[in-house]
């Protein structure tokens, strides 16, 4: 199928206040979300999402101060993707100094309300980066936006969507080789250091990272040595390095191939 594309003209987009800093290639793109809520009437009529996209621009602009709505494509519940800069404009949605690396694409949800991607908004997606790869030297990269800065976005669905490699739905995919996926669930509580945090949670956690080969003491105590673990476990996966252990961090803990 190709490409939906939504025109800047058709849906209304305002002028850009100046010249935009030219992009002619990249590391990839990154995924984003709107980070508010997103009512979910917009899976059934498109004509919200064009003034969800038109409300977007004016935010950046009015409210950013930014020359233009601040991603490079926006894709839709439909399958539509709307134009933003575009390829070969520098994106502003990434994050300071990190607009270079990659474009940037939004996805239709939020925080709330529509959260869940319907299948066809992660074609629209996908469509928006084979775009961007022809037209926009985009490289091979598929990241969300938290991969580089300090952020919830894309949200939990659309983030587990990239970190599975991004698939197409519908697509097969086959199983790659790695720890079964069965493992202790995280226990609802962050593990944080100070204070020391005690309990057999902690100590969970400790061995799995003494069976990863970290050097520490699985003694049920969450203090310094600990959290230092967890802060060069978490730089080694790319995730937020703050020697919290969140669900992001226990699940990666247990799932992700040890190296």
């Amino acid at each position: 199928m190709a490409i939906d594309l939504v025109s800047r003209k058709e849906w209304g987009a305002r002028a850009p206040r100046g010249s935009y800093s030219t992009l002619t290639s990249t590391k990839g793109v990154k995924v984003h979300y709107t980070g508010g809520r997103v009512e979910p009437a917009i899976v059934n009529d498109h004509t919200k999402c064009v003034a969800m996209v038109k409300s977007i621009q004016n935010y950046h602009m009015d409210g950013n101060g930014w020359l233009d709505i601040g991603y490079s494509m926006i894709a839709c519940p439909h399958r539509k993707v709307f134009v933003g800069r575009g390829p070969g404009h520098l994106p502003a949605a990434n994050g300071p100094g990190l607009n270079s690396g990659h474009y940037a694409v939004l996805g239709l949800v939020g925080n709330s309300g529509l959260v869940q991607p319907p299948d066809a908004m992660l074609h629209g997606i996908l469509d928006a980066v084979d775009y961007l790869r022809e037209h926009g030297g985009a490289g091979k990269e598929i990241k969300g936006h938290r991969d580089g800065y300090s952020t919830d976005c894309p949200g939990d669905a659309l983030y587990a969507w990239v970190k599975k490699g991004a698939p197409r739905p519908g697509d097969r995919q086959p199983t790659p080789p790695g720890p079964p996926s069965t493992h202790p669930q995280w226990p609802g509580r962050a593990l944080k250091y100070p204070p020391i945090m005690r309990g057999d949670d902690v100590r969970t956690w400790q061995a799995q990272m003494e069976k990863r080969g970290w050097t520490l003491d699985v003694d049920g105590a969450y203090g310094p040595q600990s959290r230092d673990v967890c802060v060069g476990f978490q730089q080694q996966e790319n995730l937020k390095d703050d020697g919290v252990v969140d669900k992001a961090t226990w699940n990666a803990s247990f799932e992700a191939p040890i190296t």
